[in-house]
């Protein structure tokens, strides 16, 4: 199993938007960034991915959710009307990469970046670096266990 760290603004999709579908599987979509995308593309079945709501009230770690269908064009540059239209992708060379994932688990509370930022084993961890924009960041086994002993949860 493979951990990681996804970020989201969550007044446009949040870790509360899987709790309310707790058993439907939900397109991850809209990344952008070539280095998240093939993060993206490296996500295996069944891996756990921590929720980052960020550009929010409350920044931090909000839940879990684990993949469900590994990487595929993402729809949405296909789409005209979608804010993540790129009229660069055709169907025979897709340019950006989609996961679904289904609900695991939210926080009792956000684990704000600045708790995160105290945590020895996120040293190395590009979330806790300055400059870091990244939406999806792999995590070692070792980051995710001390993010989830940080967390309070339900």
């Amino acid at each position: 199993m493979n951990y990681w760290l996804a970020k989201t603004e969550p007044d446009e999709f949040s870790i509360y938007d899987f709790a309310n579908l707790p058993t439907t599987a939900l397109r991850w979509d809209g990344v952008r960034n070539y280095q998240a995308r093939n993060y993206l593309a490296d996500m295996q079945l069944a891996d756990r991915v921590l929720v980052y709501h960020s550009s929010c009230k409350q920044i931090g770690v909000a839940g879990i959710v684990e993949v469900t269908k590994t990487a595929y064009p993402d729809p949405t540059q296909f789409d005209p009307a979608s804010v993540y239209y790129d009229p660069k992708s055709t169907k025979t060379t897709p340019r950006w990469q989609a996961v679904d994932m289904r609900f695991v688990e939210v926080f009792n509370e956000v684990l704000p970046l600045k708790s995160l930022k105290t945590l020895p084993e996120l040293n190395d961890c590009p979330l806790v670096k300055p400059g870091s924009r990244l939406s999806v960041i792999p995590l070692s086994s070792r980051m995710f266990d001390a993010i989830i002993a940080s967390a309070s949860r339900r």
